[in-house]
């Protein structure tokens, strides 16, 4: 017996887009939906989030994850894959951009985004998350060989070096920054000269974990495109996660950006000036 359940809006790409365009980042979102799309469509569209290179899947519904919370915040999650099954069709060709986000989706998806993005000499971050367990370790090691960021939690990032048998200092050698997430711990962010310990933002509430890390990838990535300092970059992820965690589904909070600037200088004592 569960007390309580709720359909929320989600997905990886639309939570990371979603906090992106509340920073005011210009964000868009390659993908492929279902015929229960055009909701959500919208939602993302109001925000502020470019869809115009979401493809739609007739017959199909749209991927969903369905996640069950326990008091301690631990989950357990089944994803229906739906439409995401045909991502592996899509393209990068046409798409201007200064970086992509290969987040958890098709598993060949991820590896053609990988391909192209190293063809078309696209930076990108590498955020395999979940579907570490689907690809290969040939897969895993091409997809790393190419990335500018790796990023997952302290459990994936402990899979994937044992998946590929490499430690921090072998990666490095291949991505410029690692960062592993480490919840209420904050964040580590690695590179060939640096290791940054970055203390947690403080929410006011723990209500739903479940985005908290989406959050983070736009708060850092929106500090990166503005080529800011990458302690500050992982210090705007932790603020950002903070709204994710205080509301119930992954894109029920908002903020201003002057918001998020006081947020940020309650919480780290410093003036977030460049954003």
């Amino acid at each position: 017996m569960v007390n309580t359940l709720s359909k929320q809006r989600g997905g990886t790409a639309g939570n990371i887009a979603y906090n992106l365009a509340l920073l005011k980042i210009p964000v868009g979102i390659v993908g492929i939906a279902g015929v229960d799309f055009p909701e959500y469509a919208k939602f993302l569209q109001n925000a502020g989030v470019d869809i115009s290179k979401i493809q739609a899947a007739q017959n199909n519904l749209t991927s969903s994850a369905f996640i069950m919370t326990d008091k301690a915040d631990n989950q357990i999650t089944a994803f229906y894959p739906g439409a995401m099954e045909f991502a592996d069709k899509l393209s990068l060709q046409e798409i201007t951009t200064d970086l992509v986000v290969i987040s958890p989706n098709n598993p060949q998806a991820m590896v053609n985004f990988s391909k192209q993005c190293q063809t078309l000499k696209i930076p990108y971050m590498l955020d395999p998350g979940m579907q570490l367990p689907a690809l290969s370790p040939g897969d895993l090691k091409e997809m790393l060989n190419g990335a500018e960021i790796l990023i997952g939690n302290d459990y994936e990032i402990s899979l994937l070096k044992e998946k590929l048998t490499l430690d921090e200092e072998q990666i490095l050698n291949q991505v410029k920054i690692l960062i592993t997430t480490l919840g209420e711990k904050g964040s580590r962010v690695q590179t060939k000269n640096d290791n940054l310990e970055i203390k947690a933002a403080k929410p006011t509430a723990v209500l739903d974990p479940t985005g908290a890390g989406d959050a983070y990838r736009a708060g850092f990535l929106a500090g990166y495109s503005k080529n800011l300092d990458l302690k500050i970059c992982a210090q705007m992820g932790g603020i950002a996660s903070c709204y994710a965690i205080e509301k119930y589904g992954t894109s029920n909070h908002t903020f201003t950006v002057e918001e998020f600037n006081k947020r940020y200088q309650e919480n780290y004592e410093e003036e977030l000036k460049e954003i």
